[in-house]
């Protein structure tokens, strides 16, 4: 594994209560395509909205009451905390004048028209990066740096552009009022969403939550962003005077007389040189499901981009959330179940949750449904012709008698029944004894990598949504993290290599032509021996550009070469027909040890790679250097 470091919407449903579908199937083992499955259990995922404060906080403390321990809760809770706005930078040159944007290279992004957060983007007349935690603004024309800025609350990780602004997340440490971080808690992140005016590179607002960044997704003007939070309690411990019996009950009287001000996630507010703070999230604006633990809330706030920064319109719902997939018109959070521990949650069951997005302003809940296993990215789900698929792993982690340990993965069909997302074709039986590395859909057929010991890449068709069925199945060594289409019936994978015990060898780039679904092969590969790319955990990190497939690497010592230092750049290769031919390698002078290149975008007749370290500019044409842009 590589030694990089890498760095989810809501529902709004009136003020009156409205209940939301109930997914239910049997609890005995059964067989499907000969191969036991994993039932789905009874699990409510029911969405309920509070009428109120009070019955919220009825509800909040009664549903965290079995979950309250010697320690409090499962979860650390969050400490609000103020942000003060760091000043910026003397700029290093003047700001540049108007001028044509270049072709350029966009994020890699799972939607078309639906942009994800990154840590670099251009718009062909600048280049916008926090790469290194910090705002940085690269003119492009003249390849200087025209503004940097030391972001509100701590390092920057994720960036989204539009026009003369940014909207930039940022962790920030959680600390009391005083200024001081509470000694019973040990310090937790919350989020810093700061807006930017990239003409000036100056802060305009800052808005700082007590809750976890999961994801963000901009959709034209709109941008929303989804934070998880747990509730602020007081929480006692044993420390040799409190003996655990005392502790525990010290801390069921906290939950059991909190009030509904420390269950809701806060805010504090700097905007037009004015601080304003309170409650994030209405209760009317509470939503949860029949059965829940009280302990962990997402919120999705929403963003009018450009605009003023306000506090995100926020709407809450109670639930954990792992993945989040969205397209134009809707946003789906998946709620991992089996990974959270002491929430009355039947393990290997995933819930999802669907939201309408399709207008501007706050999120509306239109359904929900679960499956059976957990998805390994949002690349495990897609939305066609009204119906939302979704790929899972599962296994026996619940005990059920007579069914064996072994993992297998499915491609699950719901659709859209009133209130329900509910299930009405499956495929499952993929990869006993392995799980899931990659996904794509595209279209009416589904793509699955699983992998233990050698690599079968399933191909699904999917046309029929009630009849869905594995129609071609090739097995290679090693396995591919990411599929990337390349058109023409070809698929890109970028994962490693490895040999026949499943050992891995290094990067591998493979190619494979899938223009017959029953027969997929492989007819080129470039391997790297030692190698390892950031593709395979971020998609982002891949570029397609025209002929070009671009990706980061960074190569460790290997049997042949143990004292090699490590090594970073982009290995650049040429997809002409069914072959790649490599390009070359692009490398920073000052991206060494495990500080690798992370990001390679086009501008013009450039390649452009950041890393910590700064931007290099490079020829499309024969690789050579044309400018170095150092950010220290």
């Amino acid at each position: 594994m590589t030694r990089w470091s890498w760095g989810r919407r809501a529902a709004l449903v009136g003020g009156a209560a409205v209940v939301v579908g109930v997914v239910a199937a049997s609890a005995v083992p059964s067989t499907r395509n000969g191969q036991p499955t994993l039932p789905v259990e009874n699990v409510p995922v029911a969405l309920v909205a509070y009428d109120g404060c009070g019955a919220a906080l009825d509800g909040l403390r009664t549903a965290a009451k079995p979950h309250v321990g010697v320690y409090g809760l499962g979860n650390r809770s969050l400490l609000f905390a103020e942000g003060d706005v760091q000043s910026a930078d003397a700029r290093q040159a003047a700001p540049p004048e108007a001028q044509e944007a270049k072709e350029h290279s966009t994020t890699n992004v799972h939607e078309q028209g639906v942009d994800e957060p990154d840590l670099v983007k251009t718009d062909g007349t600048r280049v916008v990066s926090v790469v290194d935690g910090k705002l940085r603004v690269v003119d492009v024309a003249s390849r200087a740096l025209t503004g940097t800025l030391d972001l509100p609350s701590g390092h920057a990780s994720q960036l989204l552009v539009r026009g003369d602004r940014a909207l930039v997340v940022a962790g920030s440490t959680m600390v009391l009022e005083r200024g001081i971080v509470d000694p019973g808690f040990a310090p937790a992140q919350g989020s810093t969403i700061t807006l930017v005016d990239l003409k000036e590179t100056k802060v305009i607002g800052s808005l700082t939550v007590d809750g976890r960044y999961l994801d963000a997704r901009q959709i034209g003007d709109v941008v929303r962003v989804v934070v998880h939070s747990s509730p602020r309690l007081p929480w006692v411990y044993p420390d040799g005077i409190r003996s655990e019996a005392e502790a525990l009950i010290r801390n069921r009287e906290i939950a059991a007389t909190a009030p509904i001000e420390s269950w809701l996630p806060k805010y504090e507010l700097t905007e037009d040189n004015k601080k304003s703070s309170g409650t994030l999230v209405a209760c009317e604006r509470v939503s949860h499901p029949e059965t829940h633990s009280g302990t962990s809330m997402l919120s999705v706030l929403t963003f009018d981009f450009p605009g003023d920064l306000g506090t995100g319109d926020a709407v809450s719902i109670l639930a954990d959330g792992d993945t989040v997939y969205a397209t134009d018109k809707s946003l789906y959070v998946a709620d991992d179940h089996h990974l959270v521990p002491n929430q009355n949650r039947t393990p290997g069951v995933t819930a999802i949750h669907q939201f309408d997005i399709s207008q501007p302003g706050p999120p509306k809940h239109v359904a929900s449904g679960q499956v059976t296993g957990s998805p390994l990215n949002q690349y495990s789900l897609s939305e066609h012709d009204g119906h939302l698929r979704i790929a899972t792993t599962a296994n026996n982690a619940a005990g059920i008698p007579e069914q064996p340990p072994a993992s297998q993965s499915a491609v699950s069909v719901l659709k859209k029944e009133g209130s329900t997302l509910k299930e009405v074709g499956k495929v499952d039986g993929l990869g006993i004894g392995e799980r899931i590395y990659s996904v794509r859909f595209i279209g009416p057929v589904g793509y699955v990598v699983t992998f233990r010991q050698t690599d079968p890449l399933y191909t699904l068709d999917l046309s029929d949504p009630t009849k869905p069925r594995k129609v071609g199945e090739l097995k290679i060594t090693g396995y591919s993290a990411y599929l990337h289409p390349a058109g023409d019936g070809r698929l890109i994978g970028v994962g490693q290599e490895a040999d026949d015990q499943g050992r891995i060898q290094g990067t591998q780039v493979s190619l494979f032509d899938v223009s017959d679904a029953a027969n997929p092969k492989k007819v080129a590969g470039h391997h790297l021996p030692g190698g390892h790319s950031e593709v395979e955990f971020d998609p982002h990190a891949f570029l397609h550009w025209k002929d070009l497939v671009v990706v980061p690497v960074m190569t460790y010592p290997t049997r042949e070469k143990p004292v090699e230092p490590p090594t970073s750049g982009v290995l650049v290769l040429r997809l002409q027909g069914n072959s790649f031919t490599e390009v070359g390698t692009v490398r920073q002078q000052a991206a060494t040890g495990y500080d690798g290149v992370r990001r390679a975008f086009v501008v013009g007749d450039d390649l452009w790679t950041a890393s910590t370290a700064g931007l290099q500019v490079s020829k499309l044409d024969g690789l050579a250097q044309q400018a170095w842009i150092p950010f220290t």
